[in-house]
């Protein structure tokens, strides 16, 4: 009999602000969609938004491909009513994104406490890097309490913990070593599709580089905006993402200001997801010195865009160097990064030729981790492997939507 599994989650798509977690859960009913049935309760509007989505109706199962969201109204978001529309939901498996989320997580695991949500069942937990030490330091009071509080009152007793990378299973351990060792489950990519076309640039045309990610302090645009005001080099920045913390924004701004003239820095705002590729593809580097991403979606989007990479060694993307489709670097120091930008700036044509090679045959080989991490995915909502498994069904499959 297949297994039931309820997400829950603040936004999910068509959201896209919040970054990741919606895309991880899109992917996840790609792969095992025709393995499990899903169901998400998530709210009904995006990060920040005051109204809705359009077209798409509150309170109320919605189909999403082969699974079924409950988009929820703030007045469906209450701890009685949050708790009654999960009690009245079938499930084997509760799957919970985020472990500081007061609706999608706290209130569950309060339920669970006070006996009004079943613990029998199979509780999962994604912390979605939040115990990592960059994300810790980021409301930091708030969140040591909710931690004391958990282990105090017993509300993560019992939990199945998901790391998505052995980093995060260290991060789990540390915060909770009482608890059963965390299940190592890579958030599933998205379809990989390398892109075909070599990059190039007419001679003399400014390096052109994006960013793209939420403007909070985490994603670190302040230090790629340090590196740049040192390049010597003519560069086009453009960042794309979401104004989501307008005291960092105003800061960033400010350092916006400090970059010399052959660096132009561009902000063109939040861009849908139906149309990252397609921008993406107009430039030569992405560029995100994070600090920390627990999966970094983006990071693909970019790769499969046959751009290389310069980002930070916060992120599960490591070792680019050796394959020649980017630079992963310690936020120690801006100088490797400010000769990373003028080493791709003084590329020539064959240079360029090569880096797209390279990209196309990394981004081939992701293909072959993929049937590994459904695996493990499959191991952590308790579903069954399939006695022979057709070699097609390794890849990822259509769209969830």
């Amino acid at each position: 009999m297949r297994r039931s599994i309820l997400v829950t989650l603040d936004y999910f798509l068509p959201g896209f602000k919040a970054g990741g977690p919606a895309r991880t859960i899109a992917n996840l009913i790609e792969h095992l969609g025709a393995e499990a049935d899903f169901r998400i309760i998530t709210r009904d509007r995006d990060l920040e938004d005051e109204r809705p989505y359009p077209g798409i109706q509150p309170d109320c199962w919605t189909e999403f491909g082969s699974a079924r969201v409950y988009y929820a109204s703030p007045t469906s978001l209450t701890f009685r009513k949050l708790t009654a529309l999960i009690r009245s939901t079938p499930h084997d498996v509760l799957y919970l994104n985020s472990l500081f989320s007061p609706r999608m997580t706290q209130v569950p695991l309060l339920a669970r406490r006070l006996g009004m949500l079943e613990a029998g069942r199979r509780w999962v937990l994604a912390p979605r890097g939040e115990l990592g030490a960059g994300a810790l330091r980021i409301k930091s009071a708030k969140k040591r309490l909710w931690l004391a509080a958990g282990k105090a009152f017993g509300l993560v007793d019992d939990i199945v913990w998901q790391a998505s990378t052995e980093l995060e299973a260290n991060d789990i351990r540390a915060a909770f070593p009482n608890a059963d060792p965390p299940i190592v489950a890579c958030d599933l990519p998205t379809h990989f599709s390398p892109a075909e076309r070599d990059r190039s640039r007419l001679s003399g045309e400014p390096l052109r580089i994006v960013f793209l990610a939420r403007i909070v302090p985490i994603k670190n645009l302040h230090f790629a905006l340090a590196a740049l005001a040192k390049v010597r080099v003519p560069v086009r920045f453009d960042i794309y993402g979401p104004l989501e913390d307008a005291e960092y924004w105003n800061r960033c701004q400010a350092l916006m200001k400090r970059v010399p003239g052959h660096v132009e820095v561009r902000y063109r705002g939040a861009i849908e997801p139906d149309a990252i590729h397609r921008t993406l593809s107009a430039y030569d580097v992405f560029f995100l010195p994070s600090g920390g991403e627990n999966f970094g979606h983006v990071m693909s989007e970019a790769l499969q865009a046959g751009l290389p990479l310069l980002i930070s060694d916060q992120t599960p993307w490591q070792n680019l160097r050796q394959y020649g489709v980017g630079h992963s670097l310690p936020l120690t120091d801006e100088e490797p990064f400010v000769r990373a930008i003028e080493h791709y700036a003084g590329m020539n044509a064959a240079d360029w030729h090569s880096v797209a090679a390279n990209v196309r045959r990394y981004v081939e080989s992701l293909r072959a981790s993929t049937a590994e991490a459904v695996a493990s995915s499959r191991r952590l909502f308790g579903l069954p492997s399939p006695a022979a498994e057709d070699p097609a069904d390794a890849r990822p499959g259509g769209s969830a939507r």
